[in-house]
């Protein structure tokens, strides 16, 4: 950064905007604010009233850092170190994918199974014994759990429900484990480093309301071609790449649900737009759902395959 008149707020948030812009930020007065606000402690709206404050020797610092590791292409979440999502604000680090806002639809889908469980409480099956008893817990099942972005987030909107989340790699389990722990979620969330549901305890299998998950889902043509480099070249490929038709993952999730679900339960997974009609014809096939139905993400674009489990 060029040297002169004062680094206020105000003249680092207009330099670093004009900066990023040329380096190709899509958003470089947002990525500007986010950056300094991170740097400095203050919040977004704070930083605007505050407009003429000097920075510390040590901020100009960091900021100068911060702004060449985002210049240079690395995501904003990993530079700063976390995000929001939803009504929780999660670390963020490299190797463990960014939660995105459409995932915030899939939270809302899970949501809904939850909510559906509960009112089942006190109800009676076909066979005439209670789906669930009442003291029991409503059962959350999430795969990929990443930051842990679904499953604290369903924890902390519902609180008793209990919520068991499973991820293949350890970054994952361990930035998931810190983010539980800044939430005081740890005797509502389990987290468990194994291969979709393999190394679960397998006396609540069945007892699921919900199985949730936001696998590898981007057709592997489509990563290597199309996906943008900030996210190809930074993200975990184990996060993002679903194989041929990115419904690898799926497909052994769907052979999951029958054993892990309850009765009436809810089967909710985020997918690539172009994959999702295909994810349903699928389940149509495997029989067992009473209903399939696809749902659309912020944009309006398909994104979350809901599919309720026959009573």
């Amino acid at each position: 950064m060029p040297h002169g008149e004062p680094w206020t707020i105000k003249h680092i948030l207009d330099w670093t905007s004009g900066y990023l812009e040329r380096k190709g930020d899509e958003h470089p007065r947002l990525s500007a604010e986010w950056l300094l606000a991170n740097v400095t402690g203050l919040s977004r709206v704070e930083l605007y009233v505050n407009y003429d404050k000097p920075l510390e020797a040590d901020e100009l610092a960091a900021m100068h850092a911060a702004i060449e590791r985002r210049a240079a292409g690395e995501p904003l979440q990993y530079v700063t170190g976390e995000m929001p999502f939803r009504h929780i604000v999660l670390k963020c680090g490299r190797g463990v994918l960014i939660p995105r806002p459409e995932t915030e639809v899939l939270v809302d889908a899970a949501l809904e199974g939850v909510d559906a469980a509960l009112a089942r409480r006190g109800g009676r099956g076909a066979d005439g014994e209670k789906d669930e008893p009442a003291g029991d817990p409503v059962r959350v099942l999430e795969v990929g759990t990443g930051t842990g972005c679904i499953a604290l987030s369903i924890a902390s909107e519902r609180p008793g429900t209990h919520v068991v989340a499973t991820d293949l790699s350890e970054r994952a389990v361990e930035l998931a484990s810190r983010n539980r722990e800044a939430l005081g979620l740890e005797d509502a969330v389990d987290i468990v480093q194994t291969d979709l549901a393999e190394g679960v305890d397998p006396d609540p299998m069945g007892s699921f309301s919900v199985l949730v998950s936001n696998p590898p889902y981007i057709p592997t043509a489509v990563l290597r071609e199309e996906v943008p480099a900030e996210v190809a070249d930074y993200e975990p490929e184990l996060a993002l790449d679903g194989g041929d038709d990115g419904l690898d993952v799926f497909r052994r999730l769907l052979d999951l649900a029958p054993r892990a679900l309850v009765p009436g339960g809810m089967l909710a997974v985020e997918l690539f737009e172009g994959s999702l009609e295909d994810a349903a014809a699928l389940a149509r096939a495997q029989g067992g759902w009473s209903s399939v139905e696809v749902r659309e993400d912020l944009t309006h674009r398909p994104r979350v395959l809901v599919a309720i489990r026959e009573e």
